[in-house]
């Protein structure tokens, strides 16, 4: 048997959340434009379906039963997820609507300033941008663009380089640090660690190895989990941070951070546009593309 056809009607459900998340049903009924016995009719349909009630009602409102309590923690995230999908849907494929997936750190330091000069040019283009760090290949199929890095080896997706990874250690121009002479003197350093291990990114470890320098960590060592926020704490001199040069060049260039040593980690990877080869581009995202690209 098809379990779909056991669930209750969208509406009804529609109308439990907002009515569990307002405490009312009056102000459910405003919030979704209906009448209160409307709303009344459809969480007594939902109670009938689940055959237990959801409310126990009071003369100032109701409160959630223990039934009511579980459902609320199913139907919350489910709704939440099918309104993005269905969203995400719409803007795909919306003429005027472009659909970027990039990691944070790309999204935030390298795709954003360009959308925004992109919109000055072009009003009539929306540029919506989703930033992800588990984004992969199969995920950009969602999307209209992905930015993807790698080497560039995905079969289904036509891709344009956008910048070669290029790493080097940053901090406040204000932190007192030695010029290191070799690779190995930065690793008695004060060192922002950074823990990539659910995504694809290079650490101080990763870093260190390239020169062939053997690296622990310390224990106390001040640690994130995003590029972003080891980025952030070198900005507010906390200590020194793995700068990649297309998130750091601007604050190279107006002082804001300065560069430790001259040793730089080129992995050979790169940071490519991409997107599905299994449907065409539409206009607006072919506009998008060709101004991005001359922008380079």
């Amino acid at each position: 048997m098809n379990k779909l056809k056991r669930l209750p009607p969208i509406h009804t459900i529609s109308a439990f959340e907002s009515v569990a998340r307002l405490g009312s049903f009056t102000a459910a009924a405003d919030e979704l434009n209906l009448g209160q016995s409307a709303i009344s009719k459809q969480i007594k349909t939902l109670e009938e379906q689940t055959r237990t009630p959801l409310f126990m009602r009071h003369a100032r409102g109701v409160e959630l039963t223990h039934a009511g309590k579980e459902l609320l923690n199913s139907v919350q995230p489910a709704l939440h997820q099918l309104s993005s999908g269905i969203e995400q849907v719409r803007q795909r494929h919306d003429a005027n609507t472009v659909t970027v997936i990039a990691t944070h750190a790309v999204a935030h330091y390298w795709l954003f300033p360009r959308v925004i000069e992109f919109n000055r040019i072009h009003p009539e283009i929306t540029v919506s941008i989703r930033s992800d760090n588990a984004i992969d290949a199969s995920k950009v199929t969602e999307y209209d663009f992905g930015i993807l890095y790698g080497e560039g080896r995905w079969t289904f997706l036509d891709k344009v380089s956008l910048f070669a990874e290029s790493v080097y250690p940053v901090c406040h121009p204000e932190l007192k640090v030695e010029d290191p002479k070799q690779p190995g003197d930065l690793a008695h350093m004060p060192l922002i660690e950074l823990d990539s291990a659910e995504w694809d990114c290079i650490g101080w470890y990763d870093w260190f190895r390239s020169f062939g320098v053997e690296y622990q960590s310390a224990e106390n060592s001040l640690t994130f989990n995003q590029v972003t926020l080891a980025y952030e704490a070198a900005r507010q001199g906390l200590g020194i941070a793995l700068g990649w040069h297309f998130m750091v060049k601007e604050d190279l260039r107006s002082n804001t951070l300065k560069r430790v040593g001259s040793f730089v980690f080129e992995s050979g990877k790169r940071d490519y546009l991409v997107h599905s080869t299994l449907s065409s581009l539409k206009p607006s995202a072919h506009i998008f593309r060709e101004w991005l690209l001359t922008s380079l």
